[in-house]
């Protein structure tokens, strides 16, 4: 076999033990939304015990990513992504069997976990196994897997629940995580960061403040924004949050650099993602339940008639990396925001308590092909925004941000809906749910504007030197 040959066969080996491993981890955000009637029935507990089964997993994800990054920079990103994948995959084992709301909620956080250390360290995989030529299009497949899992949770949690039982939701995971394990030791090639030390100030930082910022948004649609302890939460959240970016400029050999931050592909791309999370996950969690508890549409059934959204991402994004290679990541990632906050905005237009699903399609179909076109380019910016050797941190970076920006989605969005409308009746659910979907396309739009930010192509490349230049200083 030439060599050649084997470089080709690891990439795809990569490609797909990746992929397959995002897409679980993925899934777990939104995967058990439609399952919580069922948990509720055969466990127990109030509707603060529901919510956990959701947000422990967030809260852990979200916190612990950069830290997973920097330990598989650190120890070895083949060697941390297996110990990710044992983690995420016994954990989903232990919550199938759990004989309590509790304990489906203490094991759900240990998935979080799994996920944090296994979920930045596939893209620096991927990103190291694929040849520069080709890496547009690989990670306009591993985009269109992830994205897929992100929107086709709730259908995929009100399947499996409503065909088989809410454990097959966690079940799923255990034969795919066997699977994969003797695989990602024996195809992954292993790789670390060039002189990569554990920033433990930064890792308490901005561990302690991601938990603070993800505790208070998470809680602040049941409890109220000025509910003590979320207000507690956010302040020391953005306190801790604004110690560890000083860190990041102060300190010799920070976690996460802030320096990276002026570089403006890095900088669009991230803020970017974040918006663009808030305004998805947020419309994403009204309006599966809007075609349920408006249009009385089964789980499974609701799932099918958003596939038009959520299932674009597998039919476009492969051809949206393609057309990144050849035009540049800007002008794909910039066009996709903006037909997806149009999508959300001709959505907003048709919903009605009697809404006819024809009367939904196009704006379905607009901004499913714009989320897209939004997915396939956006990790091969975030990758080639930074140098090699912190490709790991950087795709932690982008992963917090863009869990954070879902988290305040979720929270602002369902705060919109509940000053406008509420669940009394189909009118004024639907009442709120048109606000809040408008809020979210504002904020995708804000997102498309803000990634105009980022250079294209020629520009990228005088930004390539200009950062060679000023990485001599620092590494010396």
């Amino acid at each position: 076999m030439t060599q050649h040959t084997k470089g080709r066969s690891g990439a795809v080996w990569a490609l797909v033990i990746t992929s397959v491993a995002s897409f679980m981890a993925a899934l777990d955000n939104l995967v058990v939304t439609t399952a919580l009637p069922s948990i509720r029935e055969s466990l127990g507990g109030e509707l603060p015990e529901l919510e956990w089964t959701v947000n422990a997993y967030t809260l852990t994800f979200a916190v612990l990513l950069m830290l997973g990054a920097s330990l598989g920079d650190r120890f070895g990103r083949r060697r941390l992504f297996v110990v990710g994948l044992s983690i995420f995959t016994g954990a989903s084992a232990a919550a199938a069997l759990s004989p309590a709301i509790n304990e489906l909620i203490a094991f759900r956080a240990i998935q979080g976990v799994g996920a944090a250390i296994m979920m930045p360290l596939t893209l620096t995989l991927l990103t190291a196994a694929v040849p520069p030529a080709r890496r547009g299009a690989a990670l306009g497949l591993f985009s269109a897997v992830t994205g897929l899992a992100v929107a086709c949770g709730p259908l995929v949690g009100g399947t499996l629940t409503e065909h088989l039982s809410w454990q097959w939701i966690f079940w799923l995971n255990v034969p795919i995580g066997l699977v994969l394990l003797p695989l990602a030791r024996l195809r992954l090639a292993e790789s670390h960061a060039p002189d990569s030390r554990l920033d433990i100030p930064g890792t308490l930082l901005v561990s302690g403040g991601l938990f603070g910022i993800v505790y208070g948004l998470v809680n602040a649609n049941s409890d109220g924004w000025t509910d003590p302890t979320v207000l507690s939460a956010l302040i020391a959240g953005g306190v801790l949050l604004g110690g560890f970016i000083h860190h990041g400029f102060r300190a010799r050999n920070p976690m996460l650099p802030m320096r990276l931050f002026r570089n403006r592909a890095f900088f669009g791309i991230n803020t970017a993602s974040l918006l663009m999370f808030f305004g998805m996950f947020g419309s994403i969690f009204l309006l599966s339940q809007y075609f349920q508890g408006v249009l009385g549409y089964s789980p499974t059934e609701a799932g099918l008639r958003m596939l038009p959204w959520t299932g674009m991402p597998m039919l476009v994004a492969p051809v949206a990396g393609l057309l990144a290679d050849r035009f540049g990541g800007r002008p794909v990632v910039v066009t996709g925001l903006a037909l997806q906050a149009a999508g959300l905005g001709l959505f907003a237009l048709a919903l009605a308590p009697d809404a006819s699903y024809a009367s939904q399609l196009p704006g379905l179909m607009v901004g499913g092909v714009g989320m897209a076109l939004y997915f396939a380019p956006a990790a091969s910016l975030v990758m080639s925004s930074v140098r090699p050797g912190e490709q790991g941190i950087a795709s932690g970076a982008n992963n917090a941000l863009r869990e954070v920006g879902g988290a305040l989605g979720v929270a602002v969005l369902a705060t919109a809906f509940s000053s406008q409308g509420g669940y009394d009746s189909p009118q004024t659910f639907t009442d709120g749910t048109v606000l809040a979907v408008w809020i979210g396309a504002a904020v995708v739009a804000l997102a498309a504007l803000v990634a105009l930010m980022i250079p294209g192509r020629r520009g990228t490349l005088v930004q390539e030197a200009e950062q060679a230049e000023a990485r001599v200083p620092v590494s010396a």
